[in-house]
């Protein structure tokens, strides 16, 4: 006798009624996040530049990319999904300094303005986003 699968169905995206008359699925700016972590660290010793070395790898492996020195950011596709990497960080915590996670949304993250110098230079590209089911 054969076993039959339990095979859910994938969640619906919201959707809004589109001008053209065509339902596309919602990718407002407004629902993804990024989430920056910001730290200071002390490297004092050995020991404190290996839990340096250590969280920073940490934070690599967890699809962050460093922005600046000490200053990493992640996009995430959802809050709810932040949420659970701002979780997922925590765990990782060194036991001395500071880390800092702020979450912004995709809209914010595209008004940032950066500066090399006195001359202004053009942001970071968002990364693409796709939704695979």
């Amino acid at each position: 006798m054969r076993r039959r699968r339990n095979r859910r169905t994938p969640e619906k995206i919201p959707e809004h009624p589109d001008p053209d008359g065509k339902d596309r699925p919602d990718f407002s700016g407004y629902r993804s996040m990024w989430i920056f972590a910001m730290f200071d660290l002390p490297v004092t010793d050995k020991v404190a530049r290996k839990r340096y070395a250590r969280f920073r790898k940490a934070l690599l492996r967890r699809g962050f990319s460093m922005l600046q020195f000490s200053v990493y950011a992640r996009h995430c596709a959802s809050e709810d999904s932040a949420d659970n990497m701002r979780r997922d960080v925590q765990k990782v915590l060194p036991p001395h300094g500071q880390v800092r996670l702020l979450g912004v949304t995709d809209r914010q993250f595209g008004k940032m303005e950066v500066f090399f110098g006195k001359q202004r230079a053009q942001a970071e590209d968002p990364p693409a986003q796709y939704m695979l089911f």
